[in-house]
């Protein structure tokens, strides 16, 4: 089965076992190996040539993301990160493994008393099919992480209290964590305009993920809030298990984040979102898809050009996965077609000719 051996990297034996069960049992994965530390990952990899790994992100002597960078760089495969959330660190942790090139992430306990195997199973073997797809990332080994901004621009260590004019509604799947840095560290302030970002992630790491890319942008990133006024250079990452839409009201646009229903079995959705800003903002409003599993985003992004908005598709050359940028091309249409480099250009093109409306 050709794409399918697995090797799993975990310091903790119950865990290689659980895992290693789920792999051997699938009927859809083989199991290549286990490994029980980093050197022992490495050398592994090195031997067994497996299609894909599952790693450990906290690990005793070398650490899981120096691991990922050294398959990355000397062995490019698709990996899939086995991160604990309740360990203070997970979601930091999990957000720069993705960053890195892990093409996805699987939840897992900290504590062995409360590992579940069934519910693991299901989310990992997803996982799996999506790094199967993927298959390896050739290119990894060439690619940089986005650094954090030692400083802030002058101009930007002032926080904006102007309300926003202007929104640019942003969604992303596999592989959005390290499109979303590298598109924000690209953005500069404008003084008119909000950036709102629909990631799909679980609750816990979408915090760490606003963390990260207020790291790396000279906008104000932060989780977005229920009733919270929209600002120029701010932007608003949906919460993880919450759908998060625009209204305007008397003193402006108004962020909405509540449980309402799932959309494509996810919540928070792109499509909700995409949607309360086509009707919200109209044309003075910008619509980007950007890497992602799935049709999410494709409906909204229709509803935003019907209303006057532009929209923005990632190229697949450089999508991690081209399923949403393509469902919107398809559903509909796109006034630019760009890689993630020529997209920041795209965005300042658009947004200035959204000012003249």
């Amino acid at each position: 089965m050709t794409g399918n051996r697995v090797l799993v990297v975990d310091d903790s034996a119950l865990v290689r076992q659980v895992v290693a069960d789920v792999i051997a049992e699938s009927g859809e994965f083989v199991l290549a190996g286990v490994a029980r530390d980093g050197a022992d990952a490495l050398a592994k990899v090195r031997a067994l040539e497996p299609d894909i790994v599952t790693l450990d992100v906290a690990m005793p002597g070398m650490h899981g993301l120096e691991v990922l960078d050294r398959i990355m760089r000397e062995t490019p495969r698709a990996v899939v990160m086995l991160s604990a959330l309740d360990d203070p660190r997970g979601g930091d942790l999990t957000i720069r493994a993705l960053e890195l090139g892990a093409v996805d992430f699987v939840h897992k306990p900290s504590r062995v008393d409360l590992f579940d195997a069934a519910s693991l199973s299901d989310r990992l073997l997803n996982a799996l099919r999506v790094a199967r797809t993927i298959g390896p990332p050739v290119s990894a080994c060439h690619a940089t992480s986005v650094e954090p901004r030692a400083t802030r621009s002058a101009d930007a260590v002032l926080e904006s209290g102007v309300p926003a004019a202007c929104v640019v509604a942003i969604a992303a799947s596999t592989g959005g964590p390290r499109a979303l840095a590298g598109l924000l560290s690209a953005i500069p302030r404008t003084g008119d305009t909000a950036y709102l970002i629909v990631q799909h992630m679980p609750a816990g790491f979408t915090e760490s993920l606003a963390r990260r890319l207020d790291t790396v942008s000279d906008l104000t990133v932060r989780e977005g809030c229920d009733g919270e006024r929209l600002l120029a250079d701010h932007a608003y990452v949906a919460p993880g298990g919450k759908q998060m839409r625009v209204a305007r009201g008397s003193s402006g646009l108004v962020l909405s984040v509540l449980d309402d229903a799932l959309r494509h079995g996810m919540r928070p959705a792109a499509d909700p979102l995409f949607e309360s800003v086509a009707q919200a903002c109209g044309n003075r409003s910008v619509g980007v898809v950007l890497t992602g599993m799935g049709r999410d985003g494709a409906e909204g992004l229709r509803e935003l050009r019907l209303a006057g908005g532009y929209a923005i598709v990632q190229d697949q050359a450089t999508s991690t996965v081209w399923g949403m940028p393509q469902a919107a091309l398809s559903l509909a249409g796109a006034d630019d077609v760009a890689s993630l480099e020529m997209i920041p250009s795209c965005l300042a093109a658009a947004m200035e000719r959204r000012r003249w409306l």
